[in-house]
Parts: C-alpha cells; sequence; structure tokens
C-alpha cells in the first residue's frame, strides 16, 4: 500500500484551485490549508474587508500563489468576473471548492428579492461555477461542492435555504454523471452545524459547543476536504457527511 505522505504532495501541490465564500469559515480555513501544501489558490469574496484579512492570514503560510477575487456570485456579472480572473491567473483550473453561501429562514420571512438572492447565491452560482470550471479542466479535475444537512433534515426554521441545500445535493449527484466521462469528480460535502459566520450564536457561545462536541470547527471540514481530494484518480468521494459528535440529528 502507497504510504499515506505521499498523497498529499501528488494530489495538492502545484494545483490550480478556486474557492468560493473563500473570505470566511470553512471556505477561509480550507483555502489556508491546501495553500499551505502547495497550491495555487484564488480565494473569492463578497467584501473587501474581509477578503484583505484572509489574504493576510493565508500569505504568511502559502507554499504556492494567492490571488483574491472580489466578486458578487449572485450575479451573472460577478460570476463572469470571476472566471475571467481565474482564466487570466491559471490558464486552467485543477480544482473548484464551492462554497459561497447564505443562511435564510423561511418564506415567511422576507420577500421576494430576498429569496431571489439567496437562491442565486446558494443554487444558482453553484450550478454556474461549475459551469464555467468545467472549461477551465480540459484536462480532468475535481469539483467539490459544500452542502448542507439542512438537505436531509430539512428544519422548518429555514425553508429557503433548505431548498437551496436541497438542490445543490440534487445538482451534484446529476452533474457527476457527465463530468466524471471528462475525467472530472464530483464530491458533495454535507457538514452538519459548524463555527462559522453562518451560525446565529456569538463567538463564545460557537467555541463552547465546538468544545462540547454539539459544532464542528470550520478547520474540520477543511480536512474532510483535503480527504477527498487525496484520493486516487480510481476513487471518487461521492458524498460524505460530517456532523459534530453530539449533534444527534
Amino acid at each position: 500500500m502507497e504510504k499515506f505522505n505521499d498523497y498529499l504532495p501528488q494530489t495538492i501541490s502545484g494545483k490550480n484551485v478556486l474557492v468560493t465564500g473563500g473570505t470566511t469559515g470553512i471556505g477561509r480555513a480550507t483555502a489556508l490549508l491546501l495553500s499551505s501544501l502547495g497550491a495555487n489558490v484564488i480565494v473569492a469574496g463578497l467584501q473587501r474587508e474581509h477578503l484583505l484579512e484572509a489574504l493576510h492570514d493565508i500569505k504568511p503560510v502559502a507554499a504556492g500563489t494567492v490571488h483574491g477575487v472580489l466578486a458578487d456570485l449572485a450575479t451573472e456579472g460577478g460570476i463572469g468576473k470571476l472566471f475571467a480572473d481565474t482564466a487570466a491567473s491559471f490558464g486552467k483550473l485543477d480544482i473548484l471548492i464551492n462554497n459561497a453561501a447564505l443562511p435564510y429562514g423561511t418564506t415567511g420571512e422576507g420577500d421576494y428579492q430576498e429569496w431571489q438572492r439567496v437562491v442565486s447565491t446558494n443554487l444558482l452560482a453553484y450550478m454556474a461555477c461549475c459551469a464555467e470550471a468545467i472549461k477551465l479542466m480540459p484536462g480532468g479535475g475535481h469539483i467539490v461542492n459544500i452542502g448542507s444537512m439542512s438537505a436531509d433534515v430539512r428544519e422548518e426554521t429555514g425553508s429557503v435555504y433548505v431548498a437551496t441545500k436541497s438542490g445543490v445535493q440534487g445538482f451534484s449527484e446529476s452533474l457527476r454523471k457527465s463530468a466524471n466521462k471528462q475525467g472530472i469528480k464530483v464530491t458533495l460535502i454535507e457538514p452538519g452545524a459548524v463555527d462559522t459566520d453562518m451560525q446565529p450564536e456569538s463567538g463564545p457561545e460557537k467555541l463552547k459547543k465546538v468544545k462540547a462536541m454539539e459544532m464542528l470547527a470550520a478547520d474540520d471540514i477543511a480536512m474532510s476536504v483535503l480527504y477527498c481530494l487525496s484520493q486516487p484518480k480510481r476513487c471518487d468521494i461521492v458524498e460524505l457527511k460530517i456532523r459534530p459528535h453530539l449533534q444527534l440529528i
């Protein structure tokens, strides 16, 4: 059997990676981890302040190149800008981490425009980013879609969010059937509660839940992404569900 340490450099070092929603939470942790292992990483985010903070953290540990791109993925123009910048920086893309998402409650809250923005960010942008990424993966690649346990749990307090994550689940399963024929892997990762800005609790409350094993750390999901990316070509991690030990759902 090949040694574990033989996998990572072959799989990650020198690869061109795009991380959407890469300025906070899971995306930021994933960008930092992959960059530290030698990947060339583009960090895409919506807010300049968050992007600068993320780049400040990532660049000192980076073993590859790091670029930041500001783009609103709820818009066609934002997605076009992101992939124009990606093509200009990399030429080709090896890995897409689809992670940008917005939290939301039910259709009893807000209005059509708010729901439209959430659906555009959480679902339509995933679809569009996959379509654009595949164009930059002529020799094969790997797409990792970050979903949510909400696709299965379908909590009554988040029908809009549930709809988008259920859509990501179905889209990922269908996309794999066509993308695999082009040498492109598709992985869906569905975490439970994670200590990110998506959670309504305060920072200390979330840390307390992490210590109590009721919530995951963003680094836990980053390591799960790495695990999926580190498999040999013959092996696809199609779906990975991750829960805090004591989130008994």
